[in-house]
């Protein structure tokens, strides 16, 4: 049996192939023809090839269970999700205009906090945020930039409107699982990359590179560019590793470093130390410096802090560039974007509630039910509330959290997630999705042409998170008139 799209429904979603049953969108034409020409029995052979790989591959991810770490395959769907070439140059201007404003709201805090003595941000949120370290202020990093790489979420709501569902600067995940994706779906569907333009991702580990490069405090072509990473048993371990290997950096731990007299930076090895110029970090900024922040850390190098301060070493992204991953800043970041360029934010926010306003946190405890409610610091999904979704108890039990520390959460109002087609039993069925470009900042600024697609596996779920059972898609940005 082959596909049949009109028979194909995505229900009230917005779909990123089909806008009804048997009709697909313009860029994604030449994809849906394709398909509808595989039997069922060649497309799930197709899935399994995929399956296959990705076990020899070693792609994988961790899941922490009941004190465990438990590595698994990675959750992967063949089909595509396809975005048209001039909706993603609008979507990529978004981001960079996003994250070039977030980088001045970072660097003013630390440094003159105009926007604070204008009115124009809460002062309070600032001195109340765990995010916010002290031992940054007054320093400024090479091209006033400290966020350097920056993971946005992005969703599309049913009417087909693009929204920002929140902005990760601090050690954003995922970029790996993009390029292998790619590797992975040029496997199975060679036939279709030979007859279309699908803009490439596989520049990300050298563009990654010169972003880094370009930190360097020593004018040298070839900077000592480092990876740190918290060691084997840490969720990302695989993307750290293929990330260091694409870049052709060391991947090292913190006992690997050492801080010396003169307050640089050095790698221990066989030949002896030598001098690190930039560190691309994957440990949370508390960990870093035991000397500075938590003096139990083990994952971090004592000095740190004090060598980046004097400027003989970089960091990205940069210690303190946190103060801008908070959901509560989010609620901001318009008219942070007004407020620092003088323009209008070119990609929404998702309507937020910050609870921390009295008005606003009266409104999410009379409509709790009815809205998706968040810890301001949590990721991955963990410790919200989908209203709609929750028992009495769970209501009852949100409500007394909000009450007692409202600063500490938002709220949204639920989004019908776009969707798009995936193989379920050999069948193509509707499942929700959203999508994490990747952005650069340093000495200039790129996005990744499309990004990870994260996917709800589970039918109606809006949960796309693979360590709660979400997975993923390649995402194709195609030149419009190629589909």
């Amino acid at each position: 049996m082959k596909i049949s799209w009109s028979e194909y429904d995505p229900g009230g979603a917005w779909d990123e192939l089909l806008s009804g049953p048997g009709r697909p969108r313009p860029h994604a034409r030449r994809l849906t023809r394709h398909l509808a020409a595989l039997t069922a029995k060649q497309l799930g052979l197709r899935q399994a090839a995929a399956e296959r790989a990705i076990v020899e591959m070693g792609i994988t991810f961790t899941v922490y269970s009941e004190g465990q770490n438990i590595d698994r395959a990675w959750p992967f769907d063949i089909i595509p999700r396809v975005i048209a070439a001039s909706e993603w140059r609008g979507i990529e201007a978004g981001l960079k205009q996003r994250l070039t404003a977030l980088n001045l709201f970072i660097d003013d805090i630390y440094n003159e906090q105009r926007i604070l003595a204008d009115g124009r941000f809460p002062r309070e949120l600032i001195e109340t945020s765990s995010n916010f370290l002290r031992e940054c202020s007054g320093f400024r990093p090479a091209h006033g930039v400290w966020a350097h790489v920056c993971g946005s979420d992005l969703v599309r709501d049913a009417d087909g409107t693009v929204y920002v569902l929140e902005d990760n600067l601090r050690v954003p995940s995922g970029v790996s699982y993009m390029l292998e994706n790619r590797i992975v779906t040029k496997q199975v569907f060679p036939e279709l990359f030979a007859h279309q333009r699908i803009l490439p991702v596989d520049d990300y580990p050298s563009q990654l590179f010169d972003t880094l490069a370009s930190l360097s405090p020593r004018p040298l072509d070839y900077p000592e560019v480092v990876v740190l990473t918290p060691g084997i048993y840490n969720s990302a371990y695989f993307e750290h590793a293929y990330l260091a290997q694409a870049m052709g950096a060391e991947l090292v731990e913190g006992g690997d470093l050492v801080v010396a007299e003169d307050d640089c930076v050095y790698m221990r090895t066989i030949a002896g130390l030598e001098r690190v110029d930039v560190i691309y970090r994957r440990v949370n900024d508390t960990f870093l410096d035991p000397e500075v922040f938590r003096p139990d850390s083990m994952l971090g190098v004592p000095g740190l802090m004090r060598a980046w301060r004097a400027g003989n070493v970089a960091i990205a992204n940069a210690p303190g560039a946190g103060v801008a991953d908070d959901k509560l800043v989010y609620a901001f970041v318009p008219d942070i974007i007004r407020y620092y360029l003088d323009e209008e934010p070119i990609l929404p926010n998702v309507p937020t509630h910050a609870c921390v306003r009295p008005d606003e946190c009266r409104y999410v405890l009379e409509h709790m039910e009815e809205l998706v409610v968040k810890p301001v610091n949590e990721s991955g999904g963990y410790g919200m509330l989908i209203g709609p979704a929750a028992s009495r108890q769970e209501i009852e039990k949100f409500r007394r959290l909000v009450k007692r520390k409202p600063r500490n959460y938002v709220a949204q109002p639920v989004l019908q997630l776009s969707t798009a087609p995936t193989l379920v039993k050999n069948r193509l069925e509707p499942r929700h999705l959203d999508l994490r470009p990747f952005s650069l900042q340093g000495d200039r600024s790129a996005v990744t042409a499309g990004g990870l697609t994260r996917v709800a596996l589970v039918k109606g779920s809006l949960v796309v998170n693979s360590s709660q059972g979400g997975g993923s898609k390649d995402t194709w940005v195609v030149e419009d008139g190629e589909a």
